[in-house]
């Protein structure tokens, strides 16, 4: 049977780096937004107070937390599941509080229905990089 793909497809997707960076570009907004958030607490307390988050402090604490640890196990390759699970309940908790384009109307809906499914494609992201590193485990490659 003939292989459908492209030799070099396979060449690409085979290349260890190429892992690397589509892990990197999973989770850089989150890293950077945890760099943002800790050169600029006040601001960071500030969006946790704007989404009606209480006490605001502890949810900026909180969101740091999950933004550093979450990347750095999934660009680690340790526990993978475990730091897309964190990102993935992350998004989708930050989606129903700051995109509920259902309790919206005109222009504001569809940019929240928008960015709510934008979300969601990316939990798909992270149920897809634990999956692959899960199998990656398997095959002894991780």
């Amino acid at each position: 049977m003939m292989d459908p793909e492209p030799r070099a497809v396979h060449a690409l997707l085979d290349w260890p780096p190429v892992w690397f960076v589509a892990r990197l570009l999973l989770v850089g907004a989150y890293a950077v937004g945890a760099l943002a958030k800790l050169t600029d607490w006040p601001g960071a307390v500030a969006e946790q107070a704007h989404f009606g988050m209480s006490p605001p402090a502890l949810w900026a604490g909180l969101t740091i937390a999950v933004e550093i640890v979450g990347p750095l196990l999934i660009l680690t390759g340790r526990l993978v599941w475990l730091g897309a699970g964190m990102l993935g309940v992350f998004t989708l908790l930050a989606a129903l509080k700051a995109n509920a384009f259902w309790a919206m109307a005109g222009p504001a809906r569809f940019a929240a229905t928008n960015a709510f499914f934008e979300h969601l494609g990316l939990i798909g992201g992270f149920i897809l990089a634990a999956l692959v590193a899960e199998h990656a485990r398997r095959e002894g490659r991780l």
